[in-house]
């Protein structure tokens, strides 16, 4: 029979090892993304709709490429936008967010087929997902965007 110390070291090691295996599959929830950008450790860019912007804010420092217009339409300068909020740099880390981390999760594939090699998905996005809550609920920072209208 296993005792509840023994379970609780099964169960904790087994946690860390999720987090573990999502950060190395490029998930990271909105908390490590947060605290590696104040850290300088990475950039997090909102690939968001300039509406989606206005409406809730924005991480603070987040560079802001979106994926497709307020209309859906599709932005043809995607890839060369985000290559120039990394400063030409395809290796420096970054985490992409989006509302609930749909587009991230296909943003983040496509980046990396397109040789961006540090790509993490903030797979919980700004409203919360299966992956978790999001951004807002947890209280982590935004700053109003003062672009969108």
């Amino acid at each position: 029979m296993i005792g509840p110390s023994l379970l609780f070291v099964i169960l904790l090691s087994f946690s860390l090892s999720q987090a573990a295996l999502s950060e190395d599959a490029g998930l990271m929830t909105p908390e490590t993304a947060w605290q590696k950008a104040e850290n300088g450790e990475l950039l997090i860019i909102d690939i968001r709709t300039q509406d989606e912007w206005g409406d809730t804010g924005i991480a603070p420092d987040a560079a802001l490429v979106s994926l497709y217009s307020d209309w859906g339409i599709p932005n043809l300068e995607f890839v060369t936008e985000i290559l120039a909020a990394l400063d030409g740099d395809k290796d420096k880390p970054f985490a992409l967010i989006c509302a609930g981390g749909v587009r991230t999760a296909f943003a983040a594939d496509l980046l990396r087929d397109r040789g961006f090699s540090q790509v993490f998905d903030i797979g919980e996005g700004m409203l919360g997902s299966g992956d978790g809550p999001g951004w807002l609920a947890r209280g982590l920072p935004t700053r109003e965007c003062s672009d969108c209208t």
